[in-house]
């Protein structure tokens, strides 16, 4: 997909720096992606790595609210999916895939809610910047959804087993010095300096060796790489499980803004 066509996504690499800076555009639904806006993040950071200019990426969200709030549940309650795409699946997993394998450093600029699958890929970036007002946490249990893969087993490894489990069980929202203090996030900054203090991590990194940066980045990726197996197992049991009654009921109950009943699966 060419850089021209995107609709969802900017993608930007200023002249003075070696930094891409990759912004879901997506402000009027906190960010969220549907189909079309993953594809769009993988062309660009399809983009990022082969640019020799680059030699870091931020990740961040359009406006002062969202990072990013997941999956776009409203569609999905409306449409039944994420909307076309252009091979005609959702290529979530195909994200979560080039974020870790990009030989670059991924830094995520949060500058606003991390939540559901947002979380997840602030989680999957080698650094997290998070602006004082951000908020994290997850939502998947509660619009019948889940991630088994990366999202949770390797979140255990962030945070620690406990602390994984109260976010995905629990599914409250955790301020940014909370974060900070679980690992959860490396540095919180005030607002107006969150991207400045990305690009000046950026620069930083472009000022080292490019290959030792990559073997270190794969070397940190390869203790926990078998978690893939586990994600294409989970992704293939979540796009079952979104189709049944159950599934269905957490996304029809977050469109018509009321309480979800999964009573009767229980």
């Amino acid at each position: 997909m060419r850089l021209e066509e995107f609709t969802d996504v900017v993608y930007e690499v200023r002249d003075d720096d070696a930094v891409a800076v990759v912004t879901i555009n997506r402000p009027e639904r906190y960010n969220a992606f549907r189909g079309r806006t993953v594809d769009e993040l993988i062309s660009a950071f399809k983009h990022a790595w082969g640019d020799k200019r680059v030699a870091c990426v931020v990740l961040t969200g359009a406006g002062d609210k969202a990072f990013c709030a997941g999956g776009d549940v409203k569609e999905r309650a409306e449409t039944g999916g994420y909307g076309d795409t252009e091979w005609g699946t959702f290529e979530i997993e195909r994200l979560h895939r080039i974020i870790r394998d990009i030989p670059k450093p991924v830094i995520a600029a949060v500058n606003g809610v991390a939540i559901g699958g947002g979380h997840v890929l602030h989680v999957l970036c080698d650094l997290s910047l998070a602006a004082e007002h951000a908020r994290f946490g997850q939502s998947g249990p509660r619009v019948g959804s889940f991630d088994a893969g990366f999202g949770s087993a390797y979140l255990a490894r962030v945070v620690g087993e406990k602390r994984a489990r109260q976010i995905w069980f629990l599914l409250d929202l955790y301020d940014a010095g909370t974060a900070e203090r679980w690992g959860l996030v490396n540095e919180v900054v005030p607002a107006d300096r969150l991207m400045e203090k990305a690009l000046e991590w950026g620069r930083k990194m472009a000022s080292y060796s490019p290959t030792a940066l990559k073997f270190l980045k794969h070397s940190f990726n390869a203790d926990s790489d078998h978690l893939a197996g586990l994600s294409h197992l989970a992704f293939d049991g979540l796009e079952l499980f979104t189709h049944t009654a159950e599934g269905m009921e957490g996304a029809q109950a977050f469109a018509e803004k009321r309480p979800p009943d999964f009573s009767p699966y229980r």
